[in-house]
This record gives C-alpha cells, structure tokens and sequence, in this order.
C-alpha cells in the first residue's frame, strides 16, 4: 500500500517553476531513488515529502498503517512524527557528543525519556556508533558523521526515511558502509527515499525508480521495467578469453558482420566486451561456438543496459520510460 503520495503538485520559486503539476505515490517497503539531472527539482521534491516547503498548488498525503489519508497542510506536526530526513549537509551539532546529538533530537520529537534512551543505545549498535558515543561528532571521520546524521533521523522510529544524497564526497570504501546501512535500515521495515547524482550507487540499493526532468516526474517505476523498456538499446557481454582470445575475436568479428544487432566489439587483450542491442541471439551464438570448440573459457559476464545508460538516452530522447 501507498504511504506518502502527492496529488498535482507544483512548486515555484520566484518566476521558476521547478516542479509542474506532479503526481506519484512511494509505496510501503520499497527504496526509491530520485535521480535528476542538476536543477531538476529533487531536493525539492524531498522537501515537499518532509514537509519543510508547501506547494503553490495540490496536496502532500501522508497515509497512516490504518490506511487513513493525512494531509500535510492540515497534520503536518503528527506526520513528521513518522518521517526522518537527513539533508545533503549534515544536520547533527559538531560540539555534542554522539550520544548527546541522539538524545536531542530525541526530544525534538517529543519522545519520553525511557523511549529514547532506548532507542539511542539501539541505533548506536545498529549504525555502529557504539564504540564513538561519547565522542564529539566533530572528530569522527566523514563515513561516522554520515552514520550518526542517519541515526539522528531514525531516533524517532519513522515509518519513511529520506535522504538527499547520502554517499556525495565518500570514497568507495566508506559509501559502500552506508549503501550496506541504508539497506539494513529498509530490512526493519522503513521505506526509504534517496536523491542522488550517483547512479550507480542507486542502481546497486533500489528497486523503484523516480526520474524528474523539466518539472515533471515518472513515479513507482521498477529498475527491471526500466531494462524492459531498453530492450532495444545495448547490452554487454564480457568475454574472459585467456588462451583462446584470437580465436574468439575471430569468431565475434564474423558474428558482428552476420548480426545486425552487435554493435560494437572492444578488444582488451585478455578480454572482450560486445555492445549488442539483441543480447539473447549474441549470447545463443557465443555458446553455440564455445560449445562446438569445446573451449575452456574463463568467464563470460552478461549485463543489461545500466541505469546511468538508461537515464542519459531518457534525457537524450526527451522521452519517459516506464509507461
């Protein structure tokens, strides 16, 4: 079921309209992520979902377990109550303690003392905090500070949680931590919202999709439909050769010429990766020769168009996918 949806919903600032007329539902259980070229609205997006911003025209809806419609304008205190958020900078205060950030934002939200208590020394095990609780959060190191601006937002226990970029500036290693927290956190059952510039990032933690361009927004779209509706666009095949690597460029370089939907052959000396928009005829045809030859080979790797191929021809194409 839906937990939070907007009905018509545009927003402008000053002259700029930035979002036009949008509609869409987040349902229950699900992580979404917001991607959007610059400037196309998705921290405004999020914080119309917050309730920090209202929109010029139509309504936010907040629908509660008991699948009551709550509307923003009129419960915005009682909803937020069920949101966290965590914004692109942080929000936690750099001269408290960890603990003492829990606590405070604790008692934001109105919670009684045992309550937070408890629900602080939880989230300092769960986002791995323990160990820093009386810390300053100023001296933690960038991953940690990200860990407890998460925690602070789920002191309350929320049903949704969004987050506006939560891996920007983080190497590799420390945005894998928080992509692996981000997915725990949906394991307990919150819903989650993630706007971000890194698509891959997003690829790899959700299942829907929300792609805003030019104020306007296609919503509850499945990464798979997403794939589906690429079909026609290219995939790759990674072809690990090893010893028979000549033979195998051979054999492609023939294929590329008899089927119409290989597009492109690289050649990485050990290995070789095919674009083809007809990945179940190449593929057939690779393992039809493999087979035949009886070659060894030492790996063969298929993969559909990726997210970040798939939004750059969305935009190209100034053409919504997902229909």
């Amino acid at each position: 079921m839906e937990i939070l949806s907007l009905k018509d919903v545009s927003k402008e600032y000053g002259d700029h309209l930035i979002l036009d007329n949008v509609s869409l539902d987040l349902k229950e259980g699900d992580i979404c992520g917001v991607i959007g070229v610059s400037g196309s609205g998705k921290s405004t997006l999020l914080h119309l979902m917050v309730g920090l911003i209202e929109p010029e025209e139509g309504d936010v809806v907040f629908h509660t377990v008991s699948g009551k419609k709550r509307l923003f304008k009129h419960n915005l205190l009682e909803i937020q109550k069920k949101v966290g958020f965590t914004p692109q900078k942080i929000s936690f205060y750099p001269k408290l303690t960890v603990k003492e950030n829990l606590l405070h934002f604790g008692q934001m939200y109105g919670l009684k003392k045992k309550i937070l208590v408890n629900n602080a020394k939880s989230l300092l095990q769960f986002t791995g905090l323990i160990e820093f609780r009386n810390s300053l959060a100023e001296e933690l190191s960038g991953g940690m500070q990200k860990r407890l601006d998460i925690a602070c937002s789920l002191i309350h226990k929320p049903k949704l949680l969004i987050l506006d970029e939560p891996v920007a500036h983080l190497d590799p290693s420390l945005k894998r931590e928080i992509l692996h927290l981000i997915k725990e956190v949906n394991k307990q059952g919150v819903t989650v919202v993630v706007a971000s510039h890194d698509l891959e990032s997003v690829e790899s933690i959700c299942n829907k999709i929300i792609i805003l361009h030019n104020g306007k927004v296609k919503h509850n779209v499945e990464i798979e439909n997403l794939r589906t509706s690429f079909a026609g666009h290219d995939s790759f095949i990674n072809i690990k050769t090893g010893k028979y690597h000549d033979l195998m460029l051979e054999f492609v370089k023939q294929l590329a010429v008899k089927d119409g939907g290989l597009d492109k052959i690289i050649d990485r000396k050990n290995h070789i990766i095919l674009e083809t928009r007809d990945m179940v005829t190449t593929s057939q045809n690779i393992i039809s020769f493999i087979t035949t030859h009886d070659l060894l080979l030492n790996q063969i790797e298929l993969s559909q168009p990726s997210l970040k191929t798939i939004f750059e021809e969305t935009i190209k194409e100034k053409r919504w996918v997902g229909e």
